[in-house]
C-alpha cells in the first residue's frame, strides 16, 4: 500500500512553545490514491487530547482535504495536526 507521511515537532508549535512542552510529535499516515487517515502516532504531552479527533478521522475515513478545511484554533496543541497533514502535501507553512 502506498501512502505518505507528515510528521509535525511540538517545538514548532506556538501553543507548545507557551507551555514549554517542546518533546513530541504528531505523525500521521494517509492512504494513497485517496489520502484517507490511516493511523497516527503521538509522543509528548498531552496527547490524549488528539485521540478523539483522529479517531473520529478514521472512522469516517476523513481525508486530508477534509482536516486541513476543519478550523485549527490558533494557538492550541490540536494545530499540530493541521500542521501534519500540511506535511505530508507539502501545505505546511510552520515547517
Amino acid at each position: 500500500m502506498s501512502y505518505k507521511v507528515g510528521r509535525f515537532p511540538y517545538s514548532a508549535s506556538g501553543n507548545d512553545n507557551a507551555s514549554r512542552h517542546l518533546d513530541g510529535m504528531v505523525k500521521l499516515l494517509f492512504g494513497e490514491p485517496y489520502g484517507q487517515l490511516l493511523g497516527a502516532h503521538l509522543i509528548g504531552a498531552e496527547v490524549t487530547e488528539l485521540i478523539a479527533e483522529l479517531g473520529l478521522a478514521m472512522r469516517l475515513e476523513a481525508t486530508y482535504e477534509e482536516i486541513l478545511a476543519t478550523v485549527h484554533a490558533h494557538p492550541t496543541l490540536s494545530e499540530a495536526v493541521f500542521e501534519a497533514t500540511g506535511v505530508a502535501y507539502g501545505l505546511s507553512s510552520n515547517l
